[in-house]
């Protein structure tokens, strides 16, 4: 009896020690063998995302409108050892996001992951001044394309008994940044869409969360192309095209188009404080402080938070 007793009490070591080790293995990789699909992902927030959810694990699709920014990202993924593949894809085509999810499926057998990150700011001025084609701009491409993109994604997810979709907001949802108006309206808009994503899809098993990132530091080095029109101030009337959602490079680029003494934002250090003084937490955030939230959002982790929003901005004021 004692012998058994002590065989017993060997197995049930051995056992948990195995479980801690597949545990231990779990949080090293907890994307493990999934697949994941970034919109406008070949820089800043975006790329940040894809790289940290393919440390995590996971095969990563990454996407932009030009094909020049997926090989970039790609090969500088590739260079780190991660599982990273890339197609070009402007989510306002209804072709471009059906070979996006085809690439995903083709390469990897299905979907697993959707994060929307892909935006644009058409404007910037007065709300009153805007133009029908601005809002339907903006509109189309900030608040349709993502539901459209997400019921791409739903029918691939359902075939591996659910998934995680994550939509990239902003902070300016709750905390309007002058001057951009229709991005705000367009950003807010999106945290009614994952609210209402997560209540019809959760039945699918399928679970949508919001990120809102507030200031966060990117590269400035490819600036935005830029399109006047005379009607007014032509800055008012200036358009401008961004590959993600970054707040941040679209008002220091704006603001510098207007008033040519603004120097960049991270190069006036002045400024820098200023601003570091409004926030919580004192600094300006990084890409990185939005991945990895992405990451444990799509996680089983978080397995049982759906139609939720992460704000990602330092402390500063985020309720509607």
């Amino acid at each position: 009896m004692q012998k058994a007793g002590l065989l017993l009490g060997l197995c049930a070591r051995t056992w948990k020690s195995v479980r801690m080790a597949s545990s231990a293995a779990a949080r090293r990789n907890p994307l493990e063998n999934k697949v994941a699909l970034v919109t406008a992902s070949t820089d800043g927030i975006g790329f940040a995302i894809a790289r940290r959810l393919a440390q995590d694990g996971a095969h990563v699709v990454v996407s932009s409108r030009k094909q020049q920014n997926v090989d970039r990202a790609v090969a500088t993924l590739h260079k780190e050892g991660l599982s990273v593949t890339g197609t070009v894809c402007h989510v306002g085509k209804g072709e471009d996001r059906e070979r996006l999810v085809a690439t995903a499926v083709n390469l990897h057998g299905g979907v697993d992951i959707l994060v929307s990150n892909a935006a644009v700011i058409p404007f910037f001025g007065n709300l009153m001044d805007v133009t029908e084609e601005v809002w339907d701009k903006i509109l189309d491409i900030n608040v349709k394309a993502t539901a459209l993109m997400t019921k791409a994604v739903v029918p691939e997810m359902e075939k591996r008994g659910g998934g995680s979709v994550v939509i990239v907001a902003s902070v300016g949802a709750y905390r309007p940044f002058p001057g951009l108006g229709p991005y705000n309206v367009c950003k807010t808009a999106l945290l009614g869409l994952t609210k209402n994503l997560a209540l019809e899809l959760a039945q699918r098993n399928i679970r949508v969360n919001c990120l809102a990132p507030g200031l966060i530091k990117t590269n400035f080095s490819r600036m935005p192309r830029v399109q006047t029109r005379p009607p007014h101030d032509p800055f008012l009337r200036c358009t401008v095209r961004l590959r993600n959602s970054d707040t941040t490079q679209a008002i220091s680029y704006l603001l510098k188009k207007r008033f040519p003494f603004f120097l960049q934002l991270w190069d006036d250090q002045a400024r820098l404080e200023s601003l570091k003084a409004t926030m919580q937490i004192k600094r300006i955030g990084k890409p990185e402080d939005c991945a990895g939230i992405v990451s444990f959002l799509c996680s089983e982790d978080a397995s049982y938070i759906t139609g939720e929003t992460v704000v990602v901005a330092g402390g500063m004021p985020s309720r509607l």
